[in-house]
This record gives structure tokens, C-alpha cells and sequence, in this order.
């Protein structure tokens, strides 16, 4: 048997057929970004990466190969020991490290010579990366966007999960960020993936989708917190039809309270993260809500956010990104009951187009 050379295009098209994903690179590379699916099997984990990295420039690169030779070999055992005696001889994984194949091309050959049929990305996850980049636009073009429209805290994320569940294929760009899309969303415990992350994850959601069947978004800017919509992905949502969510203003309030209910149990929380908005709303308007806070007054200042901060400018920000609004179909909701989302999802799902 020999490793099977596979271009990046190719084994990206083909991810599914293998039983296994194997990263070689690092912890921190692997945790920057990875092919879907992967486990992390390093060669050599960060610190031996950094000891070879110093031999080579401090040395010369003989002895760097040497000792990082030594130590990929014992990885590789350690690799073998623990996940790999309770696989069958049909067992076929995919390998990839960074770029030239040394790491990956170690760990390739011995399973090879085990008797694994063994892939081997040709140029890496540097050659996937820009694989990736390459088909967003492609695959962002061929689907049939729906765009879900309604200003903050009308619902539009729960109706995204409520058409999930009723079937339809759903791009959530705002749970692949971990983030809300506005400057209070970051959600506490959910750190935001790395730009190369978060497009990997967007090209793999893309890729599933079959492109006769709609695809539901929610109406998001161009930043999802601190990570950017691919512009090809943004350009065919904002030419998409749209559907525009009412739900009443205190039903808003009453949602909003509930979706981020981590800053109604942490006041000092809810209040730091107003201080961002003092540039555009002004100190004293922002002192003035942060004692609200503390004061327990929740309600008060999530209303007074959406009339003088969420509020204005959302229908013309919206009709002038996307193309297609004013021809929204209206979806009243009576309330933001998860009964109501689950019925309008089902209405939506059966209307024609």
C-alpha cells in the first residue's frame, strides 16, 4: 500500500468518505482553525514546535531535524497506543498538517505501513484555507436565501431554530460566530472562533445545503462581533427575498430579558458592557442606564434601548442593504411563545416560492 497524495479541492469535496480526520499540526493551530471534523493528533504540541522552532534558528536546521525526528516518533507511538489498536484493518483517515507534509507525512507512513489505506492532503491547511476562500463565493451563489427581517428582539433567532425544526435548511450565522450581532452580544463562556474558523464553518454549512430548497438567514451586518460575513455570502443575502418578523414592543422587552438573562443575574456585567455604547449615546445617558441597572431596573433600560439605540435607522438600514425588503412578506407574531414561533415556521415552510 502507499498514502494516497489528494489535492486540497479534493479532499474538501470528499470529507465525508473518511473515517477519520486526522490534524498533525499543534494545539494552537488546530484550535485556530481545522477541517470539519478533525481531531488533533500533533506531531509535535506546542511547546516541542517552539523547541525545534529556537534549534533551528539558534543551531541549524540538522540539528532541529534531529531532535524534532525524535520527538514526532514518540508522539506518533503515543498517537498509536491510544487510539488506534481498536480499529479495523478498513479503517481509512485523512491527514493533514500545515503545509510541507512533514508532520502529517511521520504519522502517514506508519499507519500506512500498519495497513490503514491513508489520504494525505497535498499542501495542508494552508492549501484547505484557501480552498475555502476560493468556493465561498460559488456555493453563497448557488443558494436560494430567504432572509428573515425584523428589528432587536422580535424573534428572529428563535423562529430560525423554530424552522429547523420543521425542516427547512437554516444558516445560522449568529450561533456559528457565538455571538448576537450587536455591541451587547457577546454571550459569557462562548469565546468567538478566528476569522478562519468561523469561514470554515460558514463553507461547511454552504456545502450541505441542497441548493433546490430555500435557506433561511437572519438579516446580520457585515460583523458578527469580531468576525466578518464573507462579502460573496453578504452580497447574495442583501439581493435575496425577505421576510419581515413583527412582534409587539412588549413582547420584545419580555424576549430580550429572557435571551440575555446573563445580565439580569449580573448587573456589573450588563453595566460594563453598556460603557461601549457612551461614545454614541453619551455618558450621561449611559451613567444614567448603568444605575438604572444596579437599581434592578432591567425593563426600563432594555425599552429605552430599543427606542433610542436598536430602534432608529433599522427600516432604512434595512431597505438599504437589503434590495428586496419592501416586498417583504409580513410575519405577525401574537407573541414570542415557542407555540407561535413553531406555527409560524410550520406557515412559512408551506407557503408557495
Amino acid at each position: 500500500m502507499s498514502v494516497q497524495n489528494l489535492p486540497a479541492d479534493e479532499a474538501a469535496a470528499r470529507l465525508d468518505e473518511f473515517d477519520a480526520v486526522i490534524d498533525a499540526r499543534s494545539e494552537d493551530e488546530y484550535a485556530e482553525d481545522r477541517l470539519p471534523g478533525a481531531v488533533n493528533w500533533p506531531s509535535l504540541n506546542n511547546e516541542e514546535r517552539a523547541l525545534v522552532g529556537t534549534i533551528y534558528k539558534q543551531v541549524n536546521p540538522f540539528e532541529a531535524r534531529k531532535r524534532g525526528a525524535a520527538l514526532v516518533a514518540a508522539n506518533v507511538a503515543r498517537h498509536l497506543e491510544r487510539e488506534v489498536f481498536d480499529k479495523p484493518k478498513s479503517w481509512q483517515p485523512l491527514v493533514y498538517c500545515w503545509r510541507g507534509g512533514k508532520r502529517s507525512g511521520s504519522l502517514s507512513l506508519v499507519l500506512d505501513q500498519i495497513g490503514f489505506r491513508v489520504s494525505l492532503v497535498e499542501g495542508g491547511y494552508k492549501a484547505f484555507r484557501g480552498a475555502v476562500l476560493a468556493q465561498l463565493p460559488g456555493l453563497a451563489q448557488r443558494q436560494s436565501f430567504r432572509v428573515v427581517c425584523g428589528p432587536t428582539g422580535s424573534g428572529k433567532t428563535r423562529l430560525l431554530h423554530a424552522l429547523a425544526a420543521a425542516g427547512a435548511q437554516v444558516l445560522d450565522l449568529e450561533g456559528l460566530a457565538h455571538h448576537r450581532s450587536s455591541v451587547l452580544g457577546l454571550i459569557p463562556g462562548e469565546p468567538q472562533p478566528s476569522q478562519k474558523a468561523f469561514d470554515t464553518r460558514v463553507w461547511d454549512a454552504l456545502r450541505r445545503f441542497d441548493p433546490a430548497r430555500p435557506v433561511y438567514v437572519e438579516s446580520e451586518s457585515r460583523k458578527v462581533g469580531n468576525v466578518a460575513v464573507h462579502e460573496s455570502l453578504m452580497a447574495a443575502m442583501r439581493a435575496s427575498p425577505c421576510l419581515r418578523i413583527e412582534l409587539s414592543d412588549d413582547e420584545r422587552v419580555a424576549l430580550l430579558l429572557e435571551d440575555y438573562a446573563f445580565f439580569v443575574h449580573d448587573p456589573q456585567l450588563f453595566s460594563r458592557r453598556l460603557a461601549a455604547l457612551t461614545e454614541l449615546r453619551g455618558k450621561a445617558v449611559v451613567e444614567r442606564w448603568q444605575a438604572l441597572v444596579q437599581q434592578g431596573e432591567m425593563e426600563t433600560v432594555v425599552r429605552e434601548l430599543l427606542r433610542s439605540h436598536y430602534d432608529p435607522g433599522y427600516a432604512s438600514s434595512t431597505r438599504r442593504n437589503f434590495v428586496q425588503f419592501e416586498q417583504a412578506r409580513a410575519c405577525v407574531l401574537p407573541d414570542r411563545s415557542a407555540a407561535s414561533m413553531e406555527r409560524m415556521a410550520r406557515e412559512i415552510v408551506a407557503a408557495p416560492g
